[in-house]
């Protein structure tokens, strides 16, 4: 029974790369309030900058942060920050497709499983734990549902 999780040093680096934009930004607007050291428009753009970058972090990690098992004919999908826990028998997956991309002699890999209420789930390699026993047990269940894609 593979339940594949959000792998925890994933998680840790991106929450130390988060407080330390975090603490850039607290910096900028510290230094803006009391020295002033540079221009009004550096102060914008780097404080409009690092909260995007921020944003779209912290949108990435809660959006990624989901568990799924797979066991007794159904994949069962479980989304705790929003509530959300969905069980999906094997016969409503629509299609799957594993996708393999080599990049700085590192491969990285990402399968997407469709289901018939047009709803879909990714998971890859390198942000979640037991990767290669949700696609062994998909090649088992689910072999005809495989879509074919270029290696």
């Amino acid at each position: 029974m593979p339940v594949i999780k959000p792998k925890v040093s994933t998680y840790v680096s991106l929450s130390l790369i988060l407080l330390i934009l975090i603490s850039g930004l607290v910096y900028i607007l510290r230094d803006f309030a009391y020295k002033g050291s540079f221009g009004i428009w550096f102060y914008l753009t780097a404080c409009t900058l690092i909260t995007l970058v921020v944003l779209m972090l912290l949108v990435k990690m809660l959006a990624g942060f989901r568990f799924i098992t797979a066991a007794r004919d159904q994949i069962i999908v479980k989304l705790p920050l929003r509530g959300y826990s969905k069980s999906y028998p094997i016969s409503q997956i629509l299609a799957w497709e594993e996708e393999i991309v080599i990049a700085n002699k590192k491969e990285f890999r990402q399968v997407t499983i469709a289901f018939t209420d047009k709803q879909s789930i990714s998971v890859s390699n390198h942000e979640h734990d037991a990767y290669k026993d949700l696609v062994a047990y998909l090649v088992k269940k689910a072999g005809r549902q495989r879509v074919k894609g270029k290696q």
